[in-house]
């Protein structure tokens, strides 16, 4: 392919996408097809040859669509919703071009540069102390991530090297893998399982705080406090907390400022690291912001812009407090990487991978074609369509509303056993028309309504609605009377 035919199959596949979006509503929304289903729609092994241009278009819709959750269909409503905008296509589609492997300043100066300005234009929207910002007096800035488990690690690992350096520094014939052994982490039970996952990545033990349903599943200040107390008369080494704003089963907000004082420097100095993956994006609303209240005093703070501000995957942004903290980690200046510049920002001292994309065309591509106002009317249609659904489930008596409907996610169950809950979701779930997915609260089996979709209206949510009563009344007829 060269330049001329790429220019024309370009337009075409432009065509494609938008044709695709613009009617996606009509596909139905989850596959029907069992695991295994493209290895004999397709050959064994790849073409002699060189297939046309033309077949592997055609096989886009033999092979793949059948086999596609759409995420962007308006009847889409499981998990959080993943971003999706023109204007982000569009840079992505440069960023390809351009196709930079941006580890180091000298790699691509515009890469690192961008990102650093578009995570500074970011921390302002949401109305970060000047500490996270790295155009400022701070020793911070913001970087991004490939995903909210990446920082969650990222900053794990920081952690725990700060911890090991602070102890040998007081004591340094204290042997390092004595210290390791004695490290321990906190995150919410409540939290994602990525959490979890990163303290066995980092071989440290990771214990969950519990939360109660009359605490809005929250953690207290308390709590922690306790559990901290009780791990350093046993001769832990409590290190790090992760705090969880929005969290993935109930779009639940652990108390930061409570938990601020616990952590801080003032009591027991460990890393306080916030995960906001989901519920990140709202706070550059005036309205959701007091939801961050608190961000002073954490070390580290993470939300996926591609989640819910139009930045398609992926785009998780991260700030830090102190950036020596995370290149103190992961620094190395092999001579093959060294350059002239090296007292500029290398961002690959701030990740687990070193190469890069360029990334931040999508977010500031973004942020001009829509603006801050433009990002903030998205938001809040989403939650006015979410409180829409909760008046809706409010108002029919067979059912409950199971957690405060904070922001676009509706949690909600029909008045009964697990079982029947189970039976209404794998109904609503395998006639194919709406997808949703469920999470366990307080023991209960609890539908999840997440608003995705950018297209999503109100007509989708009523007829999303029409369907979970239908389909309610029919698994409450077979119930034994």
């Amino acid at each position: 392919m060269d330049a001329t035919e790429f220019r024309r199959r370009g337009k075409e596949m432009v065509d494609l996408i938008a044709d695709y979006l613009e009617n996606i509503e009509q596909r139905t929304v989850y596959p029907d097809v069992e695991p295994g289903y493209l290895r004999s729609l397709i050959p064994e092994e790849a073409p002699e040859e060189p297939d046309t241009y033309e077949d592997v278009v055609k096989d886009v819709e033999r092979v793949i669509m059948p086999g596609v959750t759409h995420w962007h269909s308006p009847y889409f409503y499981a998990y959080f919703p993943t971003a999706n905008s023109f204007p982000a296509m569009l840079a992505d589609m440069l960023s390809g071009a351009i196709g930079c492997i941006g580890f180091s300043w000298a790699a691509s100066p515009a890469c690192t540069e961008l990102e650093t300005v578009m995570m500074d234009w970011l921390g302002k929207m949401l109305k970060l102390p000047e500490d996270f910002i790295a155009g400022t007096h701070g020793q911070g800035g913001g970087v991004i991530q490939g995903t909210a488990s990446e920082a969650t690690l990222v900053a794990l690992l920081a952690a725990r090297c700060r911890a090991v350096r602070m102890i040998l520094a007081s004591d340094p014939q204290r042997p390092e893998t004595g210290i390791n052994s004695k490290l321990v982490a906190y995150s919410s039970d409540q939290a994602h399982c990525s959490v979890e996952r990163a303290g066995m990545i980092a071989g440290v033990r990771m214990k969950k705080i519990p939360t109660e349903q009359s605490d809005k599943y929250a953690v207290q200040g308390e709590t922690l406090r306790r559990m901290i107390q009780e791990d350093k008369a046993a001769g832990l080494i409590p290190f790090y907390f992760c705090a969880t704003l929005g969290t993935t089963p109930s779009c639940a907000f652990d108390h930061i400022t409570e938990l601020g004082h616990v952590s801080g420097p003032a009591l027991y100095k460990i890393w306080m690291h916030i995960d906001a993956a989901y519920a990140g994006s709202s706070f550059i609303c005036p309205e959701f912001r007091p939801l961050l209240n608190g961000i002073e005093f954490a070390d580290s703070f993470n939300f996926n812009a591609h989640k819910w501000l139009l930045v398609n995957f992926d785009c998780s942004t991260m700030w830090v407090k102190k950036r020596s903290d995370l290149i103190g980690a992961f620094k190395m200046d092999p001579l093959y990487l060294k350059h002239d510049h090296q007292e500029s920002v290398d961002l690959f001292h701030w990740q687990i991978p070193l190469g890069r994309r360029f990334r931040s065309l999508k977010m500031w591509f973004v942020f001009r074609m829509y603006g801050l106002k433009g990002l903030q009317d998205y938001i809040r249609k989403h939650v006015e369509l979410a409180k829409e659904f909760e008046s809706l489930v409010r108002a029919d008596q067979r059912f409950e509303i199971s957690a405060d409907v904070v922001l676009g996610l509706v949690c909600f169950r029909l008045k009964g056993s697990n079982e029947v809950n189970e039976t209404l979701l794998k109904r609503l779930n395998n006639g194919r028309k709406i997808h949703l997915v469920p999470c366990l609260l307080s023991g209960q089996f609890v539908l999840r309504f997440a608003l995705c979709a950018r297209t999503t209206e109100s007509r989708h949510i009523r007829e999303a609605w029409q369907l979970i009563t239908q389909l309610a009344e029919e698994v409450m007829q077979e119930l034994p009377h």
